[in-house]
């Protein structure tokens, strides 16, 4: 007869268990300080504040520094270019000295004025000739637009506008003509010179007055408006007493020009 019997467990192993039940059912999570959020040093705060400053400090000089630079280059640009009224106009009051060998057999001196108004912007030349104290010319106001390639004169004294095609040979682009009187413009008068003839015919009357553009619009508005020819060949004698020929002497290059338009009787 075999006698089967069961080992008792340990007490300690039961007790092990009995531990474990219980630490299971009451655990609790405790963290080390140190692992704990510490706010930031003291001195990597100032570090930054000071590299802050420094940005804000270099981009203000900068700054500073462009705004000196621009302002050197206006006053440069304003020095060369000369002060203007307004919208790139330039006012000149001018004067030039010349003699007249076409109506005085003694080639005396005569003294032309005329204010110029120069458009750089808007290409265009704008003069207004007086009454001259003597000669044969009428007072007048002139117009060259090379945006337009025309040329408008209004004789003061027959209240009429004339319009022609622009003569690039004679008068010189307001960039240059604006040129040519800044350099003299120290001095009174231009050096003594001379002056060349053109003859113009009146060919028709204008009715379209938008087709001119509106600088010459502006200036012939309400004004008979003819249309001129130029003449290449010089008149016959017997041609001059069939038209009645009115002058205008103006300049705008470095001679004087006598513009005679003549229209039958």
């Amino acid at each position: 007869m075999v006698k089967i019997s069961f080992q008792q467990p340990a007490a300690g192993l039961k007790a092990e268990k009995d531990g474990a039940a219980a630490c299971g059912a009451k655990a609790e999570t405790f963290l080390p300080q140190d692992v704990e959020e510490q706010p930031l040093p003291v001195q990597s705060r100032r570090s930054s504040s000071l590299s802050r400053m420094c940005y804000l400090t270099m981009s203000l000089m900068l700054l500073l520094l462009g705004l000196i630079l621009t302002s050197m280059y206006v006053y440069r640009y304003f020095s060369i270019t000369g002060s203007s009224p307004s919208n790139s106009e330039n006012l000149f009051h001018c004067g030039v000295v010349y003699q007249d060998h076409y109506y005085s057999e003694l080639k005396e001196q005569l003294e032309l004025h005329e204010d110029v108004r120069i458009y750089l912007e808007e290409d265009y030349e704008q003069i207004n000739i007086p009454m001259p104290h003597f000669g044969e010319s009428d007072p007048a106001d002139i117009i060259h637009d090379f945006q337009r390639g025309l040329t408008a004169y209004h004789d003061i004294a027959l209240d009429k506008c004339y319009v022609i095609e622009l003569n690039t040979t004679i008068v010189m682009p307001p960039q240059s003509f604006w040129e040519l009187l800044i350099n003299v413009k120290k001095g009174v008068y231009l050096p003594q010179t001379y002056i060349i003839q053109e003859e113009m015919i009146v060919t028709e009357h204008v009715t379209d007055m938008d087709q001119l553009g509106s600088f010459i619009y502006h200036l012939c508005r309400g004004k008979e408006t003819y249309r001129l020819k130029r003449r290449t060949s010089r008149r016959h004698i017997h041609r001059r007493a069939a038209e009645s020929c009115h002058h205008i002497r103006h300049f705008e290059n470095t001679f004087v020009v006598d513009t005679a338009i003549c229209q039958k009787l």
